[in-house]
């Protein structure tokens, strides 16, 4: 899969080992020396302000019919409910199945990361307040989405992906972000490969590594209900049954074409030279990709990511009208045509790497957990 609509001019020989990116000389320039360069283990630095904000204030010129695609989708808490039924189902039906059988894992690889996932978007989707107009009723729903799930994190997740949009690509404060470590130590193919794999454990245990959210009621009410249901699980089925729970949300964000939308939404699939600027036409590298493929289906359209962004008060099912109605921005972004190829190339390009994304120094604030302030975000 290429990034198509990309204003990438960047290129590395093929019969160069060495992992220092040049930039292309064009025909009739040999003698051009490149004056931009990127530095290995470094990520794309940019002084410039994300995109999503400028790109939302032209839309809403252009077209402000776009405003009344904002507020809560009805659909969702009824999705909610039958997955979280689905997996309740399933994981009581394996009760008795023994963990090492074809039986138990492709049930929870086809079926149970699939819901699991779909839930883990769910509550992406809720933690905007688009399920319910309520506040507090979309934070319930989110505690009830994460059952399946296993473990709490409904309450944790919600500041932290707020805080990625208010502050995207801004370091010490975008979670999403590889931390310097990570960059070290997993930009190679087997690093990355490692990251795929374990991809979950990352993204549930960076967020706490990089700064702390306030510990509050809702985080108790999440911790509460869920240990509670846990319990409840293996008492009237099995540890097997929690088990499978526990090890679909693993499969969920491990080598699961879904999950191919972590890697997609925000690293660059072309090496880029310093300041995330284009030599050619200046221009800032874009950061955020869209993918338009069939697995939008399970994941509430989160592979239109660049309209999520842009307009992240617009539910999922809206998306899609969005990004009609102002085709003129959407058309020419660069977008990702498989996620299945997202994650091999991740892996076995030595082009692509834990370093390939944008970030920036400064911008953007922490958006806390259930304050008055932030239940509206």
């Amino acid at each position: 899969m290429a990034v198509s609509g990309s204003t990438v001019t960047t290129s590395r020989s093929k019969k160069d080992d060495s992992s220092t990116p040049r930039l292309r000389v064009e025909a009739g320039e040999e003698d051009a020396t490149p004056k931009l360069e990127v530095k290995e283990h470094d990520f794309f630095w940019t002084y410039t302000e994300e995109p999503h904000r400028t790109r939302r204030m032209a839309i809403i010129k252009a077209h402000p019919e776009v405003t009344k695609l904002c507020g809560p989708e009805p659909l969702t808490k009824y999705v909610v409910l039958f997955v979280v039924s689905l997996q309740i189902l399933c994981a009581y039906l394996l009760r008795d199945t023994p963990f090492f059988s074809w039986k138990f894992f492709l049930t929870a690889y086809i079926i149970g990361a699939t819901a699991n996932q779909n839930l883990f978007l769910a509550i992406h989707e809720i933690s905007h307040n688009l399920a319910f107009k309520s506040a507090a009723a979309n934070r319930i729903i989110a505690v009830f989405a994460n059952l399946p799930i296993g473990i709490p994190y409904s309450a944790s997740f919600r500041p932290y992906h707020l805080t990625h949009h208010k502050s995207l690509g801004v370091d010490g404060l975008d979670t999403d972000l590889p931390t310097a470590f990570e960059a070290v130590f997993l930009d190679s193919i087997a690093g990355k490969a490692f990251f795929c794999t374990f991809q979950i454990l990352f993204y549930a245990l960076r967020p706490m590594m990089v700064y702390k959210v306030p510990f509050t009621g809702i985080h108790f009410f999440n911790i509460a209900v869920q240990v509670l249901f846990d319990i409840a699980l293996v008492k009237f089925a099995s540890g097997k049954a929690l088990g499978y729970l526990i090890f679909s949300s693993f499969l969920a964000g491990s080598l699961h074409p879904c999950a191919g939308h972590f890697i997609a939404e925000h690293y660059v699939f072309e090496r880029q030279p310093l300041k995330a600027k284009d030599p050619a036409s200046m221009l800032p590298v874009p950061e955020t990709f869209s993918y338009y493929g069939p697995l939008n289906w399970f994941t509430y359209n989160v592979g239109l990511h660049n309209e999520h962004h842009d307009f992240p008060a617009v539910p999922w099912t809206r998306l899609p009208q969005l990004n009609q109605i102002a085709k003129e921005f959407y058309d020419e972004l660069p977008r990702h045509e498989s996620w299945i190829y997202v994650i091999w190339q991740f892996v076995m390009d030595k082009e692509v790497g834990m370093t390939c994304r944008v970030k920036r120094k400064e911008g953007g604030r922490k958006v806390g957990a259930w304050t008055q302030q932030e239940i509206q975000a």
